[in-house]
């Protein structure tokens, strides 16, 4: 299967396209400049943007040219895709830092030397704009009608639309348009949120340019509950290393439930396809090799072979008992009193890690508790002796807070 648009398809990362057979047949036959956005909002990108860099560095590595694009123009206006408020307002100094911050992430992962890809910001078209020019010239093919229809301002319709959000569409429709008009760019690509807007960028260039563009939209990254990946009880899991270390990455995607691990090797690494259903239908305690090699994987893409190395160490150090463990509070017990069983719950509250049974049930429900690294969803386990590992327990509470348990 040598089709990259086939490979987007196995690998589980489309969801619409404009039109299908057609944009499969350009990919096969030609070099295709193609552009992602990414919303400045902060700094650094996340674990949930990576599937738009997986899928740009899998186009970049079949022949394709990405065009990265940090909307520092329409970041002043806020995409309402989504969102049942406004955005906060940035300053323009806050979001020049967030757009080099998020170029700088960019350029590590995509060749964007202006040859084989571009890093571009729509604040350099989009901030000398001429308001009436604009609205005669671009919004002459938008109807209002119909945008009123379109998914991404039904939620912001409930609590009242403003008239600079509803401005969004236009410009991200333009910047199709004018990357059209400088880098002969045919293909737009962006989350299944960015779906209405994506066809209306199709739309403007057929109009203005009569030339015949696409869209497709990517599926976004879900636990197998439907819920977002790359968030925790503290926040986002960031690229940025001075933010989530690339220990916590690790642990992060070393800590997925089961039911998630095929899905995700398939959109954040590069392992064949063959080796993803492989690892994804092992089970029982073979499955946490599977999440091992994922953590590796995805951490040496985000931050090189020899952080992912030592992620790794580390995470291995600490459940085996190595040198990591002589700052790690331990306490000893009777094998006795875990022959029975004992409530996990209980044992938290005894160990000092809760101050009550309530406290410890409700970290178990918010997924803020591991036992020997295996994240624990039931809140009414027994810690039996099966569960010690050379006669040791390692329980960890939220992001860095670990207990050691040693039977004697």
């Amino acid at each position: 299967m040598s089709n990259i648009y086939d490979i987007l398809v196995e690998r589980g990362f489309i969801e619409q396209a404009t039109h299908e057979d057609e944009i499969r047949e350009l990919l096969d036959k030609e070099s295709v400049t193609f552009y992602v956005g990414f919303d400045p909002t902060g700094d650094s990108l996340h674990v949930g943007h990576f599937v738009q860099v997986m899928v740009m560095m899998h186009m970049q590595k079949a022949g394709h040219k990405p065009i990265a694009l940090v909307g520092g123009g329409t970041a002043k206006i806020g995409d309402p895709s989504g969102r049942s408020d406004i955005r906060k307002m940035l300053t323009e100094e806050q979001l020049d830092k967030n757009v080099r911050g998020l170029t700088n992430q960019l350029s590590k992962y995509l060749n964007l030397d202006r040859e084989n890809g571009y890093a571009v910001n729509n604040k350099d078209w989009l901030d000398d704009l001429k308001y009436i020019e604009f609205i005669r010239d671009i919004g002459k093919h938008f109807s209002v009608n119909r945008m009123l229809t379109a998914e991404c301002f039904k939620s912001r319709l409930e609590k009242g639309l403003s008239f600079l959000e509803f401005n969004y569409m236009l410009l991200q429709s333009y910047d199709f348009l004018e990357l059209n008009k400088r880098y002969g760019c045919k293909l737009e690509m962006g989350g299944n949120d960015q779906w209405s807007n994506i066809i209306a960028g199709v739309d403007l260039v057929r109009r203005e340019e009569q030339k015949q563009v696409y869209g497709l939209t990517f599926k976004l990254l879900t636990t197998s509950e439907g819920k977002k990946m790359g968030k925790t009880e503290s926040g986002a899991v960031w690229v940025d290393p001075d933010k989530t270390s690339p220990f916590e990455l690790y642990q992060y995607l070393r800590n997925i439930d089961d039911a998630d691990v095929e899905n995700t090797l398939a959109m954040l690494t590069f392992l064949p396809m063959e080796e993803v259903r492989r690892l994804g239908n092992l089970e029982g305690s073979e499955i946490n090799k599977a999440k091992e090699i994922l953590a590796f994987e995805f951490t040496k893409i985000v931050h090189g072979e020899e952080e992912a190395m030592n992620a790794q160490k580390a995470a291995k150090a600490l459940f085996s008992g190595g040198n990591d463990m002589t700052n790690i509070p331990s306490t000893e017990m009777e094998k006795a009193k875990f022959e029975d069983g004992i409530g996990l719950l209980a044992l938290m509250t005894e160990l000092g890690l809760t101050a009550s049974n309530g406290e410890a049930r409700r970290l178990v429900k918010q997924g803020g508790v591991s036992v020997n690294d295996e994240k624990i969803t039931d809140f009414k386990k027994e810690i039996t002796l099966e569960d010690f590992v050379d006669n040791k327990l390692l329980i960890k509470k939220g992001k860095k807070k670990y207990h050691q348990v040693i039977v004697k």
